[in-house]
């Protein structure tokens, strides 16, 4: 029997659409094809494929409204966010048009002394077609940050995207060729949800596939690492996250409130480097807790395509379901619930935002991830228990820490194991810096000079003159 996909609207519960999945031999073809597409544009002159991705910045931007629209129906965030993916990828798209020309530049190396003399350099080169494995929490630009700079600096992409999205992975291919790059040159991958890990792990053993990204669950990583390890290739995994938001004694607590309720729920607080865990200093704990309180029950929550809306749906229902698990268990370790804590009635995966008090280690808020509007609220007596809460994780993606002293906060950042560290900031990724995780949110870097090298053979020239 051919297998199916069918994708549902979170928001209604309604059937959208159904697939089928691809053959085996759709999937060999898809390999074959794409490999090909990326021999040959890795061939293309560097100033050729700047101008592609620029073309492609215009395409994102010509097709936002109506990709947006797709986005929200297949997984339920508000409209003006899904919007914005699209143009947070049109900006990383001319950011690499812009700068890839001197990232991806011959770098001469002096080599004193040597008899005969000699002449080196190093030069970024593409590697050939990479396995994309992407998540469904941000369609198109958890895609795009990935494969601007990959496809900039002339490889291939192969995308295996969660079914759920379906329909924005193959608009997603149709897009790239829209933007005038060759066909095949992203290719999109139909597979069914049971036969993703051994489709997935077929794929990274394959010859034709020269590296593996993956952007997902710690499960997942593992899995893909391990395979991309027995086949000796370059992978690339951003993982979950726990994110610190650190409110020293010393922040505007004010802003700091108002910022934590952005940072959590942000996307419906479903994605990695979301502030989850917002570790206080106890002499400002209570007034930031009665403002972000506050904050959080003014939030709209309702239908995505509303644009008062600025909390939609849970992507599944069986997301809602391991939340609801997460916040019944740290209750019933003692935290406190302020607010929410309960899926709301009616059609969709619809949860209403949460914040829990008095939580910490021993707490599956605190412990685990959690991905969707819940907040876990700590209190710590002073700097050194900030450190010792903000990395009583396995995770470390990064850090958002609230003072009035760069100094201190960054004396505080120093002491803890991230990714990234945002001083009076929430974390973002910006395509200017470089975005990778630490400890069991991954290895690997996307986006800035790290990423476009990410997927590059870094290879060394040495001549002898004669």
């Amino acid at each position: 029997m051919t297998a199916t996909i069918t994708t549902i609207n979170p928001a209604t519960g309604a059937p959208l659409q159904t697939y089928t999945a691809f053959s085996d031999a759709q999937i060999e073809q898809a390999v074959a094809q794409g490999h090909a597409a990326a021999l040959a544009w890795g061939r293309e002159p560097l100033a050729h494929r700047v101008q592609a991705v620029r073309n492609l910045a215009a395409e994102l931007r010509r097709q936002k409204d109506a990709f947006a629209q797709l986005i929200t129906a297949e997984m339920g965030k508000p409209l003006a966010e899904a919007a914005g993916e699209l143009e947070k990828s049109a900006v990383t798209a001319l950011y690499y048009a812009d700068h890839a020309p001197r990232l991806l530049a011959d770098e001469a190396v002096a080599i004193d002394g040597a008899n005969p003399p000699v002449e080196a350099w190093i030069s970024y080169e593409p590697i050939g077609l990479v396995l994309a494995v992407m998540p469904w929490n941000f369609p198109v630009w958890q895609v795009m940050r990935f494969a601007i700079p990959s496809l900039v600096a002339g490889n291939g992409v192969l995308l295996k995207h969660s079914p759920n999205v379906t329909g924005c992975a193959l608009a997603l291919q149709q897009l790239v060729q829209d933007a005038g790059l060759p066909p095949h040159l992203l290719t999109t991958l139909v597979v069914d949800e049971p036969s993703v890990p051994a489709v997935t792990e077929r794929l990274v053993a394959d010859d034709r596939i020269a590296a593996v990204t993956l952007t997902g669950s710690n499960r997942a990583g593992a899995a893909v690492g391990a395979a991309a390890g027995r086949a000796s290739k370059k992978s690339v995994l951003e993982l979950g996250g726990s994110d610190a938001f650190v409110v020293l004694d010393d922040a505007n607590v004010e802003l700091a409130a108002a910022m934590a309720v952005k940072a959590r729920f942000h996307n419906g607080g479903q994605s990695c480097v979301c502030a989850k865990r917002f570790i206080v200093a106890q002499s400002v704990a209570e007034r930031f807790t009665e403002l972000f309180v506050q904050g959080t029950k003014a939030l709209k929550v309702g239908d995505p395509t509303d644009a008062a809306t600025q909390v939609g749906p849970l992507a599944r229902g069986d997301l809602r379901e391991a939340l609801q698990r997460q916040v019944d268990r740290s209750v019933a370790a003692g935290a406190r619930l302020l607010v929410g804590g309960a899926a709301l009635p009616g059609d969709g995966s619809y949860y209403a935002p949460t914040v829990l008090d008095g939580t910490g280690p021993g707490m599956a808020v605190f412990d685990e991830e959690t991905f969707g509007p819940v907040a876990a609220i700590a209190v710590a007596a002073d700097d050194d228990e900030v450190v010792r809460l903000a990395n009583a994780t396995p995770f470390g993606l990064s850090v958002s820490i609230w003072s009035a002293s760069k100094e201190r906060a960054v004396g505080v950042a120093k002491r803890l194991t991230t990714g990234a560290v945002f001083v009076n900031a929430m974390t973002a990724s910006d395509a200017r810096v470089p975005f990778g995780g630490t400890k069991k949110s991954g290895y690997g870097r996307e986006l800035a000079a790290a990423g476009v090298r990410e997927f590059c053979n870094t290879r060394t020239y040495w001549t002898v003159k004669t």
